[in-house]
Parts: C-alpha cells; structure tokens; sequence
C-alpha cells in the first residue's frame, strides 16, 4: 500500500483581522503584525522522525514523506525558492533579480523533518547589516544607502541533508615512535658541532574501530553564485524543531538541487575520512600510517532539514554582491564592491601631504 503524501498545512489568518500569520523568531509563536494576536506552533512531542536512508535512494520510495509545492526558478543564479500565496511580486533573494510569478510551478520534495527556527529578527539583522556596511573603507556611496533600506535584507531557509549511521572500520597500518640521534655536523663557520636528528622506528598495527556518525551535515543546493560563506555556515544543531510550517511563515524558503544520492555519496567521503582519524588515534604512537582501511556503514538514516540566514542583494556596475547573516547567532559575511574615486582621492590626499612634508623638509 502506496503511503500518503504529507502535506504542509495551509498559512493561517489572523483571526481578529484576517491577516497572515507570521513566525516570531526567538519563539514558538506566529503573530499578526497589524493586531498583535498570537497563536502557539504545536510541536510534536515525539521529536525527529529519522528517515531510513536505503529505500530513498531506491525509486519506489522517492515520494514518501514527500510533497508537492509551487516553486520559482531564478534564470539568473539558479536558486530554487518556495512561493508563497500571498506574494504579489518577488525578487531572488540571492540575486535580487525579478520573479515572475506566473512562471511558478509545481514540484515534489521531500518534507523537511526538522527545522531551526529564525532565533534573530529581520530588524536585529538589518541593524547588523548596517553596523557592517558602516565600518567598511571605501565603500560606495550606493551601498551605504542600500544599507539603509530594509526591503534588501530576506530572511531565507537553506536547505540541508544530515546523515546518521553506525560506523565500522577495519585497518592495516604502522605506528611510528621517535627517537633521536646524535651527530657531528660542520655548520656554517666550517666548525664541528653536535646535532640532535630525529628518526622514526615503525612498528605493525592492526585493528578495529566503530563508532556512531551523528547528524552528518551535508549542503542540499548550489547556485552559480550566492554561495554562503563558511564563516557563517555553523549552527547549533540542538536547536533543531521537529518541521512545522508556521516556523516558515514570512520567510522565503529554498528547495534542495543537491539530491539526496549526491548528498549521501559526499557523506561517505566525511564518513571515511572521520573512520580514518579514529583508526590512527586507535595506532596511537607519534606518528601513523594507515596502508589499508576497509569501511562499512550500518543503520543509515537521514534528514531534510531547513537552517535559516538572512540575505540581502546587492548590484552595483552590473555586478552582484551577497551579505549573508546566520539567523540563529547573528554572524555576517558577504562580498563588497570598492569606490575607485575614494581610493583614487584618498591616494592623491596622501601624495599632497607627503609633497607639502617634503617642501617644508627642504
């Protein structure tokens, strides 16, 4: 028997004036930002739901716990954003391009199993935007005033797969131990003297190690440009709440491109490299080779989940320009562009002085 497909619950209007209904970040509440009514998001009690990895990448389990919601594709980046009802007009978020609404169209997802909800609000993270477009030098005055608008920050949810399995490898290697010996060297004024050389002596080693890979996390899309930046890409996965869709009311939110097979394969390459560092702690010594290493992994389960940062788009001579800010712990990273005349007038300012010290030097 085919599984029913999930699907997200409807936005909720406000039941005093009709309004939508928002997500205040920092709470577990959607409000009305014209009558202050609040409604709780209900959360379910029995936490994440961890989904069984293997008959996902198999076809005939592609569409449980999946979805099918409007999307708009970007021509320009590349992004995929969720469309929500109400939008009148929309640009990327990345790019700042125009959408067209009626190009919207349906698509399949999986359903996010988890999410973390926005913990700073769009004004909290305009006011980080602008403390740092302040501090920049020679930034151009059209970015200064782009700073001073609002409408340019979005907040967006990224999409992300986590991996969990149970980890086993098996290693054939060396554990290396130094030892030192000394010698007589001429050194550089043709005298003899004494010189401490370190040697290694590799001994066998062999064994097992095992281990529980938790929460794996892996990057589910990719545009041609608004890359995030890694200064900002580290979130406090303890923060994660089982999916509800209030938390996504008012922000706009990315589909994965990066399917599930390509996640999973760039887990394993994690997964490999972290069994190799258990496998040369477990040779312990000064030093390790690993010659051989046979891994497995068991138990796998995965999740979509949502993680959520602030953009804000920037387009100066034809040219685009990112801000990023982490919506849980405020950190900002982005792209600037540079004004040739202040560089230019600060150059010749310096010159003219240097010139005038020199005159009265002479």
């Amino acid at each position: 028997m085919e599984p029913a497909i999930k699907k997200t619950a409807l936005k909720k209007s406000c039941v005093n004036c009709g309004a939508e209904l928002k997500y205040k970040p920092g709470t577990t509440s959607i409000s009305c930002e014209y009558c202050g009514h609040q409604e709780s998001i209900k959360i379910d009690e029995n936490g994440f739901e961890e989904l069984e990895l293997h008959p996902y990448l198999q076809q005939m389990g592609a569409q449980k716990h999946s979805e099918e919601i409007s999307m708009l594709h970007c021509k320009n980046c590349g992004a995929n954003q969720h469309v929500e009802e109400n939008y009148k007009s929309l640009h990327c978020v990345y790019c700042s391009m125009p959408l067209v609404i009626e190009d919207a169209y349906k698509e399949e997802w999986i359903l996010p199993g988890a999410v973390l909800p926005f913990q700073i609000d769009q004004k909290q993270s305009f006011r980080i935007f602008q403390k740092w477009v302040k501090s920049l030098w020679f930034a151009p005055n059209n970015l200064k005033k782009a700073a001073l608008d609002p409408q340019f920050t979005k907040g967006l949810y990224l999409p992300y797969w986590t991996f969990d399995a149970q980890l086993h490898a098996s290693y054939i290697g060396k554990r290396g131990e130094y030892y030192y010996e000394t010698r007589r060297v001429r050194n550089a004024n043709g005298k003899m003297v004494s010189q401490q050389v370190r040697k290694t002596r590799w001994y066998p080693a062999s064994g097992n190690v095992s281990g529980h890979l938790d929460d794996t996390l892996i990057k589910a899309s990719k545009q041609r440009s608004g890359r995030i930046p890694n200064k900002i890409s580290h979130w406090n996965l303890k923060k994660l709440k089982p999916f509800e869709n209030g938390f996504l009311s008012g922000f706009v939110t990315e589909k994965y491109t990066i399917p599930l097979k390509e996640g999973h394969l760039h887990s394993q390459e994690i997964a490999r490299d972290i069994a190799e560092r258990w496998c040369r702690r477990d040779i312990g010594g000064d030093t390790q080779r690993v010659t051989s290493m046979d891994m497995r992994l068991s138990e796998e389960t995965f999740k979509h989940i949502l993680l959520p940062v602030y953009v804000s788009a920037y387009r100066y001579k034809g040219k685009e320009y990112n801000f990023f800010i982490n919506g849980e712990n405020g950190q900002i990273s982005g792209t600037r562009p540079y004004s040739f005349w202040k560089i230019f007038f600060v150059v010749l300012m310096v010159l003219a002085i240097v010139g005038v010290i020199v005159l009265f030097a002479n």
